[in-house]
């Protein structure tokens, strides 16, 4: 009988970092449950980490990589899938120029430390300016504000929602993302712990969500207008002198820009377009003031026509009711391994704006990338030979991907679907194959995540409390595996052998990259970071990797399996922004002179949606978020999709009576750009005019190999999404409030 060992380490599926107790015999994974020793999730659980089992015994998750041939796939050994994966990339770029390969990172990436570390320059490396992730459909309008407003496009502040005494959340509900952008384990228990405190949670959202039944108050706004309802409840501040700009007035720049800008933006203006009276956003503004409260805004608010407007709104109430950087506020942390203070060419750098623009609609470029919904559009313009209006990139013919499936969750999935099939060569880096890679020519699958070590280089920076655990590798991979930043090292060393770029300075990074590896990174990120000592400037070579830290090193936090608590956040932002002596911009100038084209969106006199008449029965479609689903690749483990069907279309009542609708019919969703077939679910909690797709689903498509999704297979939200809505100054998506028919299917012949 295999011997029973109890392992602990961090569930790498989402945000919230918690920890786990994974129970094994020999080989087989027994039992995983909550750790109740971690010190940052106290033995909080959501039903994904379980699913860890069965993610990693998945008999359709690729072991060895495959070749697409004319008669199927066929297996290659490592060496020659490599060889063929560089040469192509090379090819495409070589033939075609720099420009003419595009790349994908999905999200999965952040919550993979060596995919952090050894992405970006590898990427940098291949010097091609079309690269997309999952950025420009999720969170790009905050890291955008952050890069105006603080100088780096990572300093995203979070709520302090342990101290918080009220706090209003904006498009958001954490209670099924465990908060995003807020990396906190068991929200429910925390934003119980302000009820206790005496304070007050109030949730402003289209739709009753998980978080906003627990709310005090739940407040309806109509999609892609929270934008106008934050300005207005700045405007009642500014207009009533209630700011309370707290300790960093000093060190403010564009306040007086800010209150001018606002001075139209009344309650009164804001009122028709959001559907709230004019007193309840006085009374919201008041709160904030009252209650020192705190604003905290997500995907919804930034997935949006003025997605960019909205989370400068929300710092800007943190900023004038003295809750950013405050005890109980909207804080920032002070992580083990700073992602901000890494050698240049490693992490992420502060960010950058418009560089450069698309090929067809010009839309800017934002930290080195382009926004995702103008993949497809030049894709297509490429593959025709005809230039766009704007900076003449080169045309698109080859793909690499990244943990990514956009084919599903980027808006006209199926669109550019069509369009990468086009393309001349295409490589995907996944472990599946999925509805982006069967279009691979080549897919290079990474070891299982229990087969790799695990630190959240990312989560820590964006997490409500400052702690650190580093997880080892539950199991040995199998010797013909590869881990990812493998794959990307060997990928990196072959094209530049290929181009003859291979200096004996670049050979030097390659040797020293490939002799460290993430840990040994993550080690040096720790030895330097706050918590560890700073090493000699030697090296800061590589034998002081064995020698016993006096503060944190990877040894240390090793020994420490539950975790490392550092403590609580405390105000650090004048300190933590870069550039000696940097003031904080309040009043950017892309996103003052935005503010007009919100104006032109809402003219005064303006008001929300009419109800959906039998004629027409138009309504606008908003996403949501699942427990048991993360994004897209997970859907293929039986623990996540049990129990009733989750891809459902939500639709008030008195919608479906207008309609003459019943729960459970087969209604016809159509919109500009596609068209899907869904079982409807009638549902009091979302707003009349508002219906709600899931993201995520839509499988069951030609040469997956993905047996349980496909018979859960659902539909996707963005076969409906427009990739022309887009906030135009960000670039991010517009996925919510897309304009859709809802009738009911017809019968099938």
């Amino acid at each position: 009988m295999s011997q029973s060992a109890t392992h602990f380490r961090t569930c790498n599926l989402c945000e919230a970092m918690c920890g786990l107790a994974i129970e094994t015999a020999g080989q087989e994974i027994v039992a995983i449950r909550g750790d109740q020793d971690d010190v940052f999730s106290r033995g909080h659980l959501c039903p994904k980490g379980p699913a860890l089992a069965q993610l990693h015994a998945d008999p359709d998750r690729l072991r060895r990589p495959l070749q697409r041939t004319s008669t199927g796939w066929r297996e290659l050994d490592w060496e020659d899938a490599l060889d063929a994966a560089a040469a192509g990339l090379h090819r495409v770029q070589k033939d075609h120029g720099k420009d003419a390969l595009a790349v994908y990172l999905g999200n999965p990436a952040v919550h993979n430390h060596a995919v952090v570390l050894y992405g970006p320059p590898f990427l940098r490396a291949l010097r091609t300016r079309h690269r997309y992730s999952a950025t420009s459909v999720d969170q790009l309008p905050q890291m955008l504000v952050a890069h105006l407003m603080f100088g780096h496009q990572l300093l995203m502040p979070v709520p302090d929602i342990d101290r918080a005494e009220h706090m209003l959340i904006v498009g958001a509900n954490p209670l099924v993302s465990n908060g995003s952008i807020m990396s906190a384990p068991d929200v429910r228990r925390r934003l119980r712990g302000i009820q206790r405190r005496g304070g007050r949670v109030v949730v402003v959202d289209p739709r009753q969500t998980q978080t906003a039944k627990l709310a005090d108050a739940h407040v309806y706004v109509q999609p892609g207008t929270d934008a106008l309802l934050l300005l207005a409840m700045l405007q009642v501040i500014v207009s009533e002198g209630r700011e309370r700009p707290g300790r960093l007035a000093a060190m403010v720049s564009g306040a007086g820009r800010v209150r001018s800008a606002v001075e139209g933006f009344t309650p009164e203006r804001a009122a028709g377009p959001t559907g709230i009276e004019a007193e309840r956003i006085r009374e919201l503004a008041r709160e904030l003031v009252t209650r020192r409260g705190v604003v905290y805004g997500r995907v919804g608010a930034s997935t949006q026509r003025f997605g960019a407007l909205s989370h400068w709104a929300i710092n800007l109430l943190n900023v004038f009711t003295g809750a950013l950087d405050r005890v109980g506020g909207s804080m920032f942390t002070r992580p083990a391994v700073d992602p901000l203070a890494m050698p240049r060419g490693l992490g992420v750098g502060p960010g950058a704006f418009g560089r450069w623009h698309s090929r067809v609609r010009g839309l800017p470029e934002f930290g080195g990338e382009l926004p995702v919904a103008s993949f497809a559009e030049d894709v297509v313009a490429g593959h025709e030979d005809r230039r766009g209006s704007h900076e003449p990139l080169a045309a698109i013919r080859g793909l690499l991907t990244l943990a990514g499936n956009p084919v599903l969750s980027t808006p006209d999935g199926s669109g550019l679907g069509r369009a990468i099939e086009r393309l001349d060569f295409k490589v995907s880096i996944d472990m599946y194959v999925n509805e982006t890679s069967r279009y691979a020519d080549l897919i290079l699958p990474p070891t299982s995540p229990l087969e790799r070590s695990h630190y959240d280089l990312v989560f820590h920076l964006l997490a409500v409390r400052n702690t650190a655990k580093w997880s080892p590798p539950l199991f040995d991979p199998p010797s013909d595996a590869r881990h990812d930043w493998q794959i990307l090292h060997g990928l990196w060393t072959r094209i530049d052998e290929l181009r003859g770029t291979t200096s004996l300075v670049s050979r030097g990074v390659h040797e020293l990259l490939g002799r460290l590896g993430p840990d040994g990174l993550i080690d040096l990120g720790l030895r330097a970071g706050p918590h560890g000592r700073v090493l000699p400037k030697a090296l800061r070579s590589v034998p002081v990797l064995g020698r016993r830290a006096k503060g944190l090193d990877l040894a240390s936090l090793a020994a420490q399996q539950h975790g490392v608590d550092l403590g609580p956040l405390e105000p650090c932002l004048p300190e933590r922004m870069p550039g000696k002596g940097r003031r904080i911009e309040l009043a950017p100038v892309h996103l003052i002179e935005d503010l007009s084209r919100l104006e032109r969106s809402f003219p005064l006199g303006a008001t929300g949606p009419r109800a959906p008449s039998v004629a027409r029965p138009c309504f606008t479609l908003i996403g949501r978020r699942l427990l048991r689903s993360n994004n897209s690749w997970m859907h293929n483990l039986p623990k996540l999709v049990a129990g009733k069907p989750a891809c459902t279309l939500l639709m008030h009542p008195s919608d479906a009576e207008r309609l003459a609708l019943r729960p459970g019919d087969e209604v016809r969703v159509r919109s500009r750009v596609g068209e899907v077939q869904v079982m409807l679910e009638l549902n009091e909690g979302i707003m009349p005019g508002v219906v709600s797709l899931p993201h995520g689903f839509g499988h069951r498509r030609e040469h997956t190999r993905l047996a349980v999704a496909n018979e859960h297979a659902g539909v996707s939200i963005n076969d409906l999404t427009d990739p022309r809505e887009v906030d135009e100054l960000s670039g991010v998506a517009a996925l919510s409030g897309v304009r859709v028919e809802v009738e009911l299917a017809p019968e099938p012949k």
